[in-house]
């Protein structure tokens, strides 16, 4: 694993070309840009898997090297899983 994911959490991202492991990089309430070298397509539907936080469907919003943006639907429960993962992190020991 790159040297960058260790001060940030591993999700899992899943699509339907598979499963891939990306690195939480900053998420809100209306989505989240995570590190990854394999991104999935723009516009594919997705699903981002937090180990504390649980799981939240999105959508690809944004491809750049070795990033992605997924964007989320903005609903309270949106905002509840945001604030569950922010919640998460920092709580961990750094």
């Amino acid at each position: 694993m790159a040297s960058r994911w260790r001060r940030r959490t591993v999700c899992d991202l899943i699509s339907d070309e598979g499963c891939r492991t990306v690195a939480l990089r900053g998420i809100d309430g209306r989505g989240a840009r995570l590190d990854s070298d394999d991104p999935p397509a723009l516009g594919s539907r997705v699903e981002l898997r937090h180990p504390d936080a649980g799981t939240i469907q999105a959508t690809v919003s944004e491809i750049g090297r070795g990033m992605l943006r997924i964007s989320f639907d903005g609903t309270e429960a949106a905002i509840a899983f945001a604030l569950a993962a922010i919640a998460s992190d920092m709580t961990r020991g750094r």
